[in-house]
């Protein structure tokens, strides 16, 4: 099982939804999130969420059309993306996907991402926008294939330093690299065969592929 939550953040940093959707898929929609589900004709299982940047108006259509709404007080100790991402640890699915964290207010953006570094996930997690695709890595092997239109993937080490990376099939490969923290070396690099294989034995590793433009 695959979770796709869509959190409140700017519409325009929002990619076509609905090439994702799928039946065997849950959405799960937190704050205004569920209503541009709504807007993107996709009927999300679930709402969480304080609901206080939605009109009367638009809470009506939100509660008629969702019927697993869960209401929290704005003041709480979890935020309502942490609410949500809870629940979907909870279900066991194979990978969780989140839009509507990025652009906007920062300290949202990075709520979400020391979100991820601080939950036991059982599963890849990873945040999508029109131009940026990111993911947190545990030590181990992964596979990215190329795609097209989005040649950039850049590596970056989460704690003090990221140990033994090993890069195959990008444009600058690289053999038991360790990468500090603050360090710019694997900014930019390109998948240039039909995979990239990439390995680390410690740290945490975060990977952004990336794109220019606007194209949704």
């Amino acid at each position: 099982m695959i979770i796709r939550i869509v959190a409140g953040g700017p519409e325009a940093e929002l990619p076509e939804l609905k090439k994702s959707s799928d039946v065997t898929e849950q959405w799960i929609g937190v704050d205004r999130g569920a209503l541009y589900l709504l807007d993107q004709d996709i009927i999300p299982s679930r709402a969480f969420g304080d609901f206080d940047s939605i009109t009367e108006q638009e809470w009506e259509r939100l509660a008629a059309k969702i019927s697993n709404h869960v209401q929290f007080p704005a003041e709480k100790d979890e935020t309502d993306l942490e609410i949500a991402l809870n629940h979907a640890i909870s279900q066991k699915p194979e990978m969780i996907f989140l839009y509507g964290v990025t652009g906007g207010r920062l300290d949202h953006f990075f709520g979400a991402v020391t979100l991820l570094l601080k939950k036991d996930l059982p599963c890849p997690v990873v945040i999508i926008d029109r131009q940026n695709e990111l993911s947190i890595y545990s030590p181990g092997e992964a596979v990215i294939k190329r795609k097209e239109g989005w040649p950039y993937v850049s590596f970056f080490s989460l704690n003090e330093r990221v140990e033994g990376l090993t890069l195959s099939g990008f444009k600058y490969p690289l053999d038991n690299y360790t990468i500090q923290l603050g360090s710019s070396r694997c900014v930019s690099n390109e998948i240039v065969e039909k995979k990239g294989v990439f390995s680390f034995r410690s740290g945490i590793l975060m990977v952004i592929r990336s794109r220019d433009g606007r194209r949704s």
